[in-house]
């Protein structure tokens, strides 16, 4: 019998609210979380905004050491995560960790880290990149790092699908649950791609909005769209068996009720036009 699937946690970092609650306040109130780029130099960037986290001390929340040790879309990975583990009100203590997983996931992974490396490469030579490099860049390494932070023993894994990843590893989560095979799994996404490298790559692919308007920009439906927006954040739920919520007291916010997947086969980057 197929078992059912709640979600009793929630947590996120944005460009709307670097917590669940204030991003949700601010939806709802209509705030524009794009604006002119200000974590670099973007002259060089034919697309001169994006959705930045703002007001959030990284170097106060991890400390220096850690903080050169992980990506920035690991760090999002983990804040999130912490809300959300917090908001669960999970008793680590009186769980079976090994029924405990993790399947988080990133389309890009740390590809600040590559870039970084690779300008460091270049100059000192590549026997000079960071031990921390790979552990950094790697997409899976924010499911790991998560597991490591709460010691959960079930498994640790990350779909890597795009705009589809963290979706298609809330989708996965669930039937993780649902068949069995775990009781508990802290899911969703991170991704921060928005540095020169991304946004060039994005914009040049043709995928970018370029009309630097950051009131008129995200408009997917509009007749004059031209692409997206670019953005950063994570955003992670902790989802468990029904049954399992209910015999600890968890605050239920919803029930997943199915889930599916499908490819159109179609091009690299463009929908079937005939969907």
């Amino acid at each position: 019998m197929k078992r059912r699937v709640v979600v009793t946690g929630i947590g996120a970092i944005s460009p709307l609210g670097n917590d669940a609650k204030t991003m949700w306040q601010n939806a709802k109130n209509g705030m524009n979380g794009i604006d002119f780029i200000s974590g670099f130099d973007s002259e060089s960037n034919q697309v001169k905004i994006g959705g930045e986290i703002k007001g959030f001390d990284f170097i106060e929340y991890f400390g220096k050491k850690q903080i050169k040790r992980m990506d920035s879309f690991v760090q999002f990975g983990l804040i999130a995560t912490k809300e959300a583990m917090e908001d669960s009100k999970l008793d680590l203590e009186n769980e079976d960790r090994d029924r405990i997983g993790v399947y988080y996931g990133s389309g890009i992974g740390g590809l600040a880290t590559i870039a970084n490396e690779e300008d460091k490469a270049k100059e000192k030579g590549y026997d000079r990149v960071s031990p921390y490099f790979i552990p950094s860049a790697i997409i899976n390494i924010a499911a790991g790092q998560i597991a490591i932070e709460y010691g959960l023993n079930g498994m640790a894994t990350s779909a890597v699908t795009a705009c589809a990843s963290a979706t298609n590893s809330i989708g996965d989560a669930f039937r993780s649950i649902r068949d069995g095979y775990l009781d508990v799994v802290v899911t969703g996404g991170t991704e921060s791609s928005l540095i020169p490298l991304g946004l060039g790559g994005f914009n040049v692919m043709q995928a970018l909005n370029k009309s630097n308007d950051p009131s008129y920009a995200s408009i997917p439906f509009d007749k004059n769209r031209s692409g997206f927006v670019m953005g950063e954040g994570a955003g992670t739920i902790v989802i468990e068996e029904y049954e399992h919520a209910i015999k600890r007291g968890a605050t239920i916010y919803a029930e997943i009720a199915g889930y599916g997947a499908t490819c159109d086969a179609y091009h690299i980057t463009g929908p079937d036009p005939e969907a």
